[in-house]
């Protein structure tokens, strides 16, 4: 993982917290981050990982993006290469999986194929197009927008609000986007550049059976 653009941080956090009225204490306690840890963070004596940007996003209520960002995470670069890679094919994507050094509990192409076909019956259901209809715009939210296949998650989204395609075409894009808003990654999102993989298979499967079917 690689910096970019200098961290400000410290400054993002520190408004942060005077904008809700927390003290270093109160993050600490609520992150469960010691508060000599949020001190050196916010005073550019050490650097965030990952997982404190993540607590720092949640308790704080912000995109986790924004604080990568705010961090010098060169994130935009990341999404256009991975953005760049729609026509990566699924066994390549296994391979990489097979190959990774990162430990992402039996994570298989099969298991997203298995959620896939449960969420198709899902979104047949009034309670799953009133979830995908209702939550899609704050999931986008809360990952900042950023990350591959969000285009095309977003045009999947506009297709299926609109009602535009078969019935059949519908469910398989329904089934996609309930993957993005339900799912409870296996390889956390804020793992860059490998933590948006399972959305990205899911995108691709999606994709591909959508092919199939013109």
């Amino acid at each position: 993982m690689t910096e970019g653009k200098k961290s400000n941080l410290g400054f993002v956090l520190k408004e942060l917290l005077k904008e809700r009225s927390l003290s270093m204490r109160k993050l600490s306690e609520l992150t469960e981050i010691d508060t000599a840890t949020i001190s050196r963070i916010i005073n550019g004596k050490r650097k965030a990982t990952p997982e404190h940007l993540r607590k720092f996003a949640d308790i704080l209520n912000v995109p986790i993006t924004e604080l990568f960002v705010a961090a010098g995470y060169d994130i935009e670069q990341r999404q256009e290469k991975l953005d760049s890679d729609i026509h990566i094919s699924v066994d390549s994507i296994q391979k990489f999986l097979e190959s990774s050094d990162i430990n992402i509990n039996n994570f298989t192409i099969t298991s997203v194929e298995q959620k896939l076909a449960n969420y198709e019956q899902y979104t047949q259901t009034e309670e799953g197009k009133e979830t995908i209809l209702n939550s899609f715009e704050e999931k986008l939210q809360k990952v900042g927008s950023i990350g591959p296949f969000i285009n095309h998650l977003k045009n999947m989204y506009e297709k299926f609000s609109r009602m535009k395609g078969t019935p059949g075409e519908l469910v398989i894009i329904g089934s996609a986007l309930l993957y993005f808003i339900l799912s409870v990654d296996v390889i956390p999102d804020y793992i860059f550049p490998i933590g948006y993989l399972d959305d990205a298979i899911a995108v691709q499967l999606v994709t591909n059976a959508l092919s199939i079917k013109k």
